[in-house]
């Protein structure tokens, strides 16, 4: 992914065109003065020619998305909008999300993106406050406060700003509630508006008929694709047995609803709607029935969001359907290319979401284990499809009925073409065997749904070991109950209840949910098991593509030579183990958490977390959001321990989310013992100045408190920091916490020669009431670490408290302007900025 974007896109773009075209000119001449074949050439040409429009076409769409930008000197101050709400609002218990499409800046001469993204939060630091009801479509007056687009940065973490900039947004904030805030009018007409509305609506009656229930959300995600309602410990749950891909609209259950409604097309115009009209006479019953399936995927695909997955398939049915009005269908591989352009041609970003590989890579490796290889099945002499490999990917053949529906891998993809071109099969020139009894067609399918299973399951093993550094081990036995429990049972009757009056609704919506609930019981007692997920370090790319091309050898067809030796491929894929600095070494990684305190502290054989940054909601914190993720890319599935440094929330907010997610052997804090935190711990101990150990040739030393503080019960939280020093080969960084003035005098007369470090994470964010010059002084810091929020309500770090860190010639490093910073401390102090090292066009600097 590029750093920057070419300066002229647009010119850049019409020479490309321009020189696709001159090639493919002057090939045509080349071609007629050679008088011989010169595909290669052309191949070639149009390759690169291709590349060079691709790359040059998502630049300009990139350089148009960026262009409507907040000035920096209009952050924080308050402005007030005019404009409608223009998606489904997230309610949340401290208030709710939305984004908020800008008609009118009043009275300022400033600047605004015409999408924002805004949070009108029900209170303030334990006030409460009044929020409006905002619902999609509505026009409000609002008073807000706003800032640039800006998101933690950290190695294997989710990238907000990329996200904000697919979705349009360029600058997020917050509603004053000291502002005019008023509803102007209830809805403004226009089609995203009715549509979004149409969510809501769906969304609401879902809700108030299942109304305290536990997965009420699922429900909601089936219908209308909001996922937001689905709790963390669900998609726990979801994620370990390798079914999330059904909890949404996905390509499976799209293609079963335009199959449904194009089958019921085709019968009501073959028999004209039982009228003497003869409509099939006036236009084919197969067009009718492609026409009716696109339709009805389009509006489940509205209701979707118009996720990647969702668009896939809507692409894959408008290619087919199209054909087939044209009389040209054509190959489901070319299908497939084809959809995938047009996702990127629409949406460059697409590619940098794992929904996007997993979606195309799921249907490229079904279409690759089926089509050409299924046994051909009579029926009454029709030809039926052995798979369900195109229920997945999305109807990229015709049905003998002549309507889009489930692929038919037991032909070539030739013979597929042949019937609507007006050709003969060949399967159909010989004389129709005798019809297979139901049981032999139940068997025959239950064989090619195992097939399909089979080849997902492997065909995936390298990606999702890519995308997320684990496979679910159970996923097989959890997909093949709840592929057909949620697709042909939930998703019909939570599809049902959502439209039908509320008397059928009710008891529709109650039984799709205690079908969900009786699933994930079992879902859960699978994900509980110790085996029921594989995990190891995120590969590099050549581990990839060897164990890329041993599954493609694996999932050869039958005659491939010794097609079991694709295994061995994955041998350096699944027993990597994680990486550790030498011995006699250490290494921290500080992450970018926001406003708050997360550094993981490595040597060659142990792994100590200082911290866990802050809660960001009920739902989500530094823990699940930031540390787990980088702990599960990196293989990391255990702790020896782990130092929460006090309880205020900024450090103590992921404590729990860790350690629900790796095991810790060892929790050493100045928490009560009546705290959560500690009656979760395996192992508690107290911290308390004296306290030292050594791993692997690294020095641990606590500094602070001294034991007899925990007697003093007015101590603020602060004041009883653990202080940790790390120490290895000459070099040292020192872990304050929250100490404030007080603490640091203490430390200067307990142990004013244990100070000196190297590296200094700078007390309580940097505060002005900490860091004074003394303490300053005996640390002699060459490199100060600030983990911040960007643009934090505290203002840390204190503007002469940076300058003083500035005065001692400290090198300060802020986690809000480099994101996660990783030191190594290895004789010599290597320091690696993520936002420098991983620079993004879309990153502000």
């Amino acid at each position: 992914m590029q750093a920057a974007l070419p300066a002229h896109a647009p010119a850049a773009l019409a020479a490309s065109v321009a020189a696709g075209v001159g090639a493919a000119v002057v090939l045509a001449q080349v071609q007629r003065w050679l008088n011989r074949r010169t595909g290669w050439l052309r191949h070639g040409l149009a390759l690169c020619a291709g590349a060079a429009i691709g790359f040059y076409w998502a630049a300009l769409l990139a350089q148009s998305a960026l262009a409507p930008k907040l000035a920096k000197a209009d952050e924080g101050r308050d402005v007030t909008l005019i404009g409608t709400i223009d998606n489904l609002p997230n309610r949340f218990d401290g208030g709710v999300r939305f984004n908020f499409a800008v008609e009118e800046v009043e009275r300022r001469a400033m600047r605004v993106p015409a999408l924002v993204a805004l949070s009108w939060y029900a209170g303030y630091r334990g006030e409460a406050a009044p929020i409006g009801d905002v619902q999609p479509g509505e026009r409000w007056r609002l008073t807000v406060r706003l800032q640039r687009p800006h998101g933690n940065a950290n190695p294997y973490g989710f990238d907000y700003e990329l996200w904000l900039l697919e979705q349009g947004v360029r600058a997020t904030g917050y509603v004053r509630q000291d502002g005019r805030n008023q509803r102007l009018a209830s809805f403004v007409v226009s089609f995203g508006n009715m549509v979004e509305r149409c969510r809501a609506v769906l969304r609401d009656r879902i809700l108030r008929a299942l109304e305290g229930k536990e997965y009420a959300g699922v429900i909601v995600a089936l219908v209308v694709g909001d996922q937001r309602g689905i709790p963390q410990s669900d998609w726990q749950v979801f994620n370990r047995t390798g079914i999330s891909h059904l909890i949404s609209i996905s390509g499976l259950h799209i293609t079963m609803i335009a199959g449904l409604f194009a089958l019921a097309a085709s019968a009501l115009w073959r028999r004209s709607f039982f009228t003497h009209a003869q409509l099939p006479l006036l236009l084919p019953a197969q067009k009718v029935a492609a026409l009716a399936g696109l339709t009805a995927a389009l509006c489940y695909v509205l209701l979707a969001g118009f996720g990647v997955p969702a668009q896939r398939t809507l692409y894959m049915l408008a290619v087919v359907a199209v054909a087939l009005w044209t009389d040209r269908l054509t190959g489901v591989t070319h299908v497939l290319c084809l959809a995938a352009g047009v996702v990127v041609l629409l949406d460059p970003w697409a590619v940098m979401w794992p929904g996007f590989w997993l979606s195309f890579g799921a249907v490229a490796t079904i279409l690759y284990a089926t089509v050409g290889r299924a046994e051909v099945r009579h029926r009454s002499g029709e030809l039926a499809a052995l798979g369900a490999g195109a229920a997945i990917a999305g109807a990229a053949a015709v049905s003998a009925e002549g309507w889009p529906g489930v692929a038919k891998p037991a032909e070539s993809e030739a013979a597929v073409a042949g019937p609507v071109a007006g050709a003969t099969s060949p399967a159909l020139r010989h004389p129709p065997r005798q019809p297979l009894t139901r049981h032999q067609r139940w068997m025959a399918d239950l064989k090619t749904a195992a097939r399909v299973q089979y080849a997902v399951t492997v065909g995936l093993v390298p990606l999702t070991m890519l995308l997320f550094a684990q496979v679910s081990i159970v996923s097989p036995l959890a997909n093949a109950v709840a592929i057909p429990v949620v697709s042909l049972l939930v998703t019909p009757l939570a599809l049902a209840g959502a439209v039908l009056p509320d008397f059928l609704a009710l008891p529709l919506l109650q039984l799709a949910h205690a079908i969900i609930w009786l699933l994930a019981q079992a879902l859960e007692w699978l994900s509980a098991s110790r085996i029921a997920v594989w995990t190891a370090p995120t590969p590099p790319p050549w581990v990839f593509c060897w164990a890329l091309f041993g599954t493609t050898w694996m999932l050869a067809p039958r005659g491939w030579p010794v097609r079991w030796l694709g295994l061995v491929t994955w041998a350096p894929l699944l027993a990597a183990v994680p990486s550790h600095p030498s011995a006699g070494a250490f290494r921290v990684v500080a992450f970018d958490v926001g406003q708050g305190m997360a550094l993981l502290v490595e040597t060659s054989g142990h792994r100590l977390l200082y911290d866990t940054g802050p809660a960001y909601s009920p739902e989500s914190n530094g823990g699940n959001r930031v540390i787990a993720p980088y702990l599960k890319a990196r293989g990391i599935t255990a702790l020896d321990a782990m130092v929460v440094s006090h309880a205020d929330a900024d450090h103590i907010g992921g404590a729990l989310a860790v350690m629900d997610s790796v095991r810790t052997a060892w929790t050493l804090s100045s928490l009560p013992s009546t705290h959560p935190v500690v009656r979760a711990s395996a192992l508690h101990t107290p911290c308390a100045a004296g306290q030292h150990w050594t791993w692997d040739g690294v020095r641990f030393d606590v500094l602070h408190p001294a034991a007899g503080s925990y007697r003093n019960p007015v101590l603020k939280n602060n004041a009883r920091s653990c202080v940790l020093r790390i120490s290895a080969g000459g070099r040292a960084m020192l872990l304050a916490g929250d100490i404030e003035a007080a603490q640091e005098t203490e430390l200067l007369a307990r142990a004013p020669g244990a100070l000196a470090s190297d590296v200094l994470l700078a007390p309580h964010h940097g505060s002005g009431t900490s860091s004074t010059q003394a303490f300053l002084a005996a640390v002699q810091p060459g490199y100060a670490v600030f983990q911040v929020g960007y643009r934090n309500r505290y203002h840390h770090p204190q503007k002469q408290v940076y300058q003083r860190y500035g005065g001692i010639g400290a090198v300060r490093l802020r986690t809000d302007e480099s994101g996660a910073l990783t030191l190594e401390f290895n004789g010599q102090l290597a320091v690696e900025r993520y936002r420098e090292s991983h620079p993004r066009y879309w990153r502000q600097p």
